[in-house]
């Protein structure tokens, strides 16, 4: 008889407990969609502080793509994380440059919806961050280049929601374009020991604009299930290109990209 009546009191502790947490569990308004993805394209690279030789090869690149929806505003927050590295030759074959970079943007955009919420149209600004390098095997004095700006970008998104036979697909693109911010650069026939070692400034930090550095950052995606996994293929096409102080530089990538996608809800615990 003790035996059972200490399971019943067990049976009833658990089932208060169950009851309580279940009214302490909120489901957030929130809705975060992540995407990690692979890319692999064909790259070109020019840097005329290292060399006025075009180098072309192949670039490998990681990105993290997040948003974070609300079901109770009309604002999103976007977060992309990039890494790349390529490696590329001249034309000549004697030469070698290796680059690579790291690339963080944070973004607000305002949403409108159309057709039933299928179309779902994005539009703000991003504050833009690379940091990365150029290392050129054949020079001596000069084989590296640093680069490192920071940009103000309008962003714009559309996703098209629809059926194929029964199946769910997204169509979605994405494009940035960057209006305003800083780089640095060496001026034309500066060192870097003189910058760095004797502290010679001229000029390294540079204002730049949409007219001087013209870039663009866009990428198509389709996203379809496998089972109960979501996929997405793309294109991603990177154009970064800048002017300053009397030296050029450009980064063209075009790339294939594909990845995972998940899409969740939070759910607040409260103790």
């Amino acid at each position: 008889m003790t035996t059972c009546r200490t399971f019943l009191a067990a049976t009833a502790m658990l089932a208060a407990t169950a009851s309580w947490a279940q009214s302490d569990t909120i489901t957030s308004d929130k809705v975060i969609t992540n995407a990690k993805m692979i890319g692999v394209g064909a790259t070109n690279i020019l840097d005329t502080y290292l060399s006025p030789e075009k180098y072309r090869g192949t670039e490998l690149r990681y990105i993290s793509h997040t948003t974070r929806d609300s079901e109770s505003s009309c604002w999103s927050r976007q977060i992309v994380h990039q890494g790349d590295i390529a490696y590329t030759d001249n034309r000549s074959g004697n030469g070698t440059e290796i680059a690579g970079a790291y690339n963080f943007q944070y973004a607000w955009l305002y949403n409108w919806h159309f057709l039933d919420r299928s179309l779902n149209v994005k539009a703000g600004a991003a504050i833009d961050a690379t940091i990365g390098f150029i290392y050129n095997t054949r020079n001596g004095n000069n084989p590296a280049q640093a680069r490192a700006m920071l940009n103000i970008t309008p962003t714009a998104s559309a996703d098209y929601r629809f059926n194929i036979a029964g199946r769910p697909f997204a169509a979605r693109y994405e494009l940035g374009v960057p209006l305003c911010g800083l780089m640095f650069s060496p001026n034309y026939g500066q060192s870097y020991y003189e910058i760095f070692s004797r502290g010679n400034y001229d000029h390294n930090v540079v204002p730049t604009t949409f007219v001087c550095s013209p870039s663009l950052r866009q990428m198509l995606s389709l996203d379809f299930s496998i089972g109960r996994t979501t996929l997405r293929v793309g294109y991603l096409c990177d154009i970064q290109q800048a002017r300053v102080n009397n030296l050029k530089s450009h980064i063209y990538t075009h790339a294939f990209v594909i990845g995972f996608v998940k899409r969740f809800k939070l759910i607040k615990i409260h103790p």
